[in-house]
């Protein structure tokens, strides 16, 4: 019904810069937030960065100030842009996203994820 495609992870040396993509396909009716969460071995899955249909944004402390959320409706696509990166912002970053979608006799609200990508972060 609803994928989620994800581009942009790599290597970096600390102080470098990503631009993680995550484009939104399927059945949709409509995205409300979207989001990126990372989860590095060992720790929870965090919410990072979070975005509404308005453009309103919201950043984990860890990040503020370095990443950036923005989206792009007409694409239906969520980038992060990654400055200033640290050894400790290495993790699998997924996109999440809220959407209401259509299904075969009724529309729902649902969860979906993306299949993540790896960011390393070197010292």
């Amino acid at each position: 019904q609803v994928q989620l495609v994800e581009s942009g992870g790599g290597l970096v040396q600390a102080g470098g810069s990503l631009r993680l993509s995550c484009a939104v396909s399927g059945s949709i009716f409509s995205i409300n937030t979207m989001n990126w969460y990372r989860q590095a071995p060992g720790n929870y899955r965090e919410l990072v960065a979070a975005i509404t249909s308005g453009g309103s944004t919201n950043y984990a402390s860890s990040v503020k100030g370095r990443f950036t959320i923005s989206r792009d409706n007409a694409k239906n696509t969520v980038y992060l842009q990654m400055n200033s990166l640290k050894p400790e912002d290495t993790a699998v970053y997924y996109c999440n996203t809220h959407a209401i979608v259509r299904g075969p006799a009724m529309m729902y609200e649902n969860e979906f994820w993306g299949q993540g990508t790896q960011v390393t972060v070197s010292s």
